[in-house]
């Protein structure tokens, strides 16, 4: 069982770390491509790549693969909050600035992870947990913020940061219990497929036709294929091991990765404390996999 956990540890840190590459990708795309389309359309692209690969799994039984009877509901609403997570996240980011969004964003995730899981199960996770997460939490805000320039804080901006941390957990933790009961990449697709229905209209009611360059779509293209169908294709595999709560926490390795890709692809310099928090980091993910690894979550 251990075995499985710590396999399962590394297939969603694998997911973080194509996360982590997000930030790098969109530095590449033109600063006029909507960022609600950005959420959308990898959504879309990802949602053709699941169907492409459990098409291939399932050779010769189509689509619907193993009965989806009695799960429907879930997928619907785990699909509504992977819609809500990408268009709130790529839009509150751009309205308060990387650095401060995606703290926001995905340090606020795993709280809101603990919490659902000790209101709807009655079962918190323990203290132990906790120390590693905020541990986690704190130096992913210093990594993500080590070159902050003070930029002006947006209340939309952070709330809409707030919000996606807090659909990123209830889909985690949705997903938990989905992938019980089904083939992960199933779920995935159906899930992602309502997420891409969702996302996509509300995009084109948003921010108006999606218009962007070879290299924007380029862009696109690689954030649905790499950090949105292989990453989670990832993620949804490793629940199938891992606490609902533990897979959001290990998802903030997301910065670390971006922390590295700025230094070597982007020729950032990033000053003494965003050091101190991949530091800080690393021992807070320490914490939770040691906690997991002894089944207390």
């Amino acid at each position: 069982m251990k075995h499985k956990v710590m396999t399962s540890a590394g297939m969603a840190l694998a997911a973080a770390a194509l996360w982590g590459s997000t930030g790098t990708a969109q530095h590449f795309a033109p600063s006029t491509t909507s960022a609600y389309w950005v959420g959308a359309l990898r959504l879309l692209v990802a949602s053709a790549f699941f169907a492409v690969f459990v098409a291939w799994r399932q050779r010769g039984q189509g689509l619907a693969g193993a009965p989806l009877k009695g799960v429907a509901k879930w997928i619907g609403i785990a699909g509504a909050c992977m819609a809500a997570y990408n268009l709130t996240f790529f839009a509150g980011v751009k309205a308060t600035g990387v650095a401060t969004g995606t703290a926001l964003a995905i340090g606020s995730g795993p709280i809101w992870a603990g919490l659902l899981q000790t209101v709807v199960s009655r079962t918190p996770p323990p203290a132990a947990w906790w120390l590693g997460t905020l541990l986690a939490i704190a130096g992913a805000v210093l990594l993500v913020s080590g070159n902050g320039t003070g930029q002006h804080i947006d209340p939309l901006g952070v709330a809409l940061c707030l919000l996606a941390g807090l659909s990123y957990a209830t889909y985690t933790l949705i997903s938990k219990k989905l992938v019980t009961q089904a083939a992960p990449a199933l779920i995935t697709l159906w899930t992602f497929t309502v997420a891409a229905a969702i996302a996509v209209p509300a995009a084109a009611l948003v921010a108006g036709p999606f218009t962007s360059s070879a290299t924007g779509w380029v862009v696109v293209v690689y954030l649905g294929l790499v950090t949105t169908g292989v990453a989670y294709l990832l993620f949804s595999h490793a629940l199938q091991h891992l606490s609902g709560a533990t897979g959001v926490t290990l998802a903030l390795a997301e910065p670390a990765t971006a922390f590295v890709l700025a230094i070597l692809v982007v020729g950032e310099q990033p000053q003494w404390g965003a050091f101190a928090g991949l530091g800080l980091l690393l021992t807070g993910l320490g914490f939770v996999l040691w906690t997991e690894s002894r089944g207390q979550t």
